[in-house]
C-alpha cells in the first residue's frame, strides 16, 4: 500500500470514501510533550479499500479529510473517539458528524467498562490484533511497512466490529441508547476547554467558597500557560499543587515557598509571581457569583444507601448485559442517595427506565434486595 503524502491524492481518496454510507477512522498522534496533540497519521477504510495518510508530509493540506469528517451523509466509526475528535476539533474547528463509537456501543451491549480495542476485536471477530506498534513514535519518518500494516488493520478490523455491534444493537433495540451518547460525544462543549472552565477537570472537591475562587483562578492560569507554551498541564504545575494552593491561598512568595507540593525554587521564577497574583484575584472575587458548592449531606445513612445502590446497579447491569459505568457513576449514586430530584444522567431517559426508577424505589423502601439461588434479586414491597 502506498502512503498518501500529497493533497491531490488525499482529495481523491476522500472523494472515493465519501461515496460510502459508512467508513471507519483512526488516528495516530503524540501528546506526551505537548498541550495540543500532534496528528501524525490518519487511517480510514470503506467496504472496498483502506488508506493511510501521512499528516506530517511536507505541504499536505488536510482540508479534504476534514470535509469528509463533516460530511453528514457518511457515518464515521471510531473506537474511543474522544481524543480523535478532539484533534480534529483543534485543527479544523470541526466536530465529525455523524459518528459511531464502538467502545460506547460495546458498553451498552455488556462487553465491560471502557473495553480496549484489541480486546473487543478478539471478542467479536476471534482475531487477535498485533499490539506491537501501539506505543511507537508515529512522528518518525519514514514509516515502516509494519507500521503501515498496523495502521491499516486498525480500521479494517473496525469494519467487522461495527457490523457486529450495529446488528446486535438493532436486535436488542438499543441503537437509540448509543445515539444519545453520540450527541454528547459530538457536542462542541465537550472539547471547548476555555481556561475559566479548567478547574472542572480537576479531581478535587473543595468545600469553601474561598478555596473554590482560588482554585478557579490558579487552574485558569495554568491552562493559559500550558496553551501558550504548548506543554502538558503537569509540566506547568501538578494537580496536587493547585489543590494545595487553593486550600492555603498563599498571597506572598514566602507563603508559596512553604507549600511542599510546589517545586523547590518555584517561587523565585516569574511563575511564582503569576500564582500569587492568581491567588489574589481569587480572594478578590465575589463569592456569591461562584458555582454552588455541594452541601454536606445530613443523612447519617448516606454511605449505606450508596452501598445498596451499588448492589442494585451491579444487579441491573448483569441482568441487562450493560456495563455498569454507562448506566451510572459513583457520583450519580451519591447524588441520588442525597436527593430524589438529583440532576444526573441515571435519572433521565433510558437509564431511568433501566435503573433510576428502581433506585428511587429502593430509597423509599418500595423495593428490597434479596438473595435467591445465589443471585441478588429485587423484591417489590407493599
Amino acid at each position: 500500500m502506498d502512503l498518501i503524502t500529497t493533497t491531490a491524492d488525499l482529495a481523491a481518496a476522500c472523494s472515493r470514501l465519501a461515496k460510502h454510507p459508512v467508513i471507519t477512522v483512526d488516528t495516530e498522534f503524540l501528546r506526551e510533550t505537548t498541550y495540543y496533540p500532534l496528528l501524525c497519521v490518519v487511517q480510514m477504510a470503506s467496504a472496498e479499500e483502506a488508506v493511510v495518510i501521512d499528516a506530517l508530509a511536507p505541504g499536505i493540506d488536510l482540508k479534504p479529510f476534514f470535509e469528509l469528517m463533516a460530511n453528514e451523509g457518511v457515518l464515521k466509526v471510531f473506537h474511543a473517539a474522544r481524543q480523535d475528535i478532539e484533534i480534529i476539533w483543534h485543527q479544523a474547528n470541526i466536530i465529525p458528524h455523524p459518528v459511531f463509537d464502538t467502545q460506547v456501543a460495546a458498553m451498552v451491549l455488556g462487553y465491560g467498562d471502557s473495553i480496549a480495542y484489541d480486546q473487543l476485536v478478539e471478542k467479536v471477530t476471534g482475531h487477535r490484533p498485533d499490539k506491537t506498534h501501539r506505543f511507537t513514535d508515529w512522528s518518525r519518518r519514514p514509516l515502516t511497512k509494519e507500521q503501515m500494516h498496523y495502521a491499516v488493520s486498525d480500521v479494517t478490523h473496525l469494519r467487522d466490529v461495527f457490523a457486529a455491534l450495529d446488528a446486535d444493537l438493532k436486535k436488542r433495540r438499543r441503537s437509540e441508547w448509543v445515539s444519545i451518547e453520540m450527541e454528547i460525544l459530538t457536542s462542541p462543549r465537550t472539547y471547548d476547554f476555555h481556561p475559566e472552565r479548567a478547574w472542572e477537570r480537576l479531581k478535587t472537591r473543595v468545600r469553601k467558597p474561598k478555596d473554590l475562587a482560588v482554585l478557579m483562578e490558579v487552574a485558569a492560569w495554568r491552562e493559559q500557560e500550558a496553551q501558550s507554551r504548548d506543554v502538558p498541564r503537569g509540566r506547568v504545575l501538578r494537580d496536587e499543587a493547585i489543590t494545595d494552593i487553593a486550600t492555603h491561598a498563599p498571597n506572598t512568595l514566602e507563603k508559596l515557598a512553604h507549600l511542599r507540593s510546589v517545586p523547590k525554587g518555584f517561587e523565585k521564577s516569574k511563575w511564582g509571581s503569576d500564582i500569587v497574583a492568581a491567588v489574589e484575584r481569587g480572594l478578590a472575587r465575589d463569592f456569591a457569583t461562584l458555582p454552588k458548592l455541594e452541601k454536606p449531606r445530613n443523612n447519617s445513612n448516606g454511605a449505606a444507601i450508596v452501598e445498596l445502590l451499588k448492589v442494585l446497579l451491579r444487579m441491573t447491569a448483569e441482568r441487562h448485559a450493560v456495563a455498569s459505568k454507562v448506566i451510572a457513576t459513583v457520583d450519580d449514586l451519591e447524588e441520588i442517595a442525597a436527593s430524589d430530584e438529583a440532576d444526573v444522567p441515571a435519572l433521565r431517559g433510558w437509564r431511568r427506565e433501566l435503573f433510576g426508577e428502581a433506585a428511587l424505589k429502593l430509597k423509599r423502601g418500595e423495593l428490597a434486595l434479596a438473595i435467591e439461588k445465589g443471585r441478588v434479586i429485587g423484591v417489590q414491597r407493599a
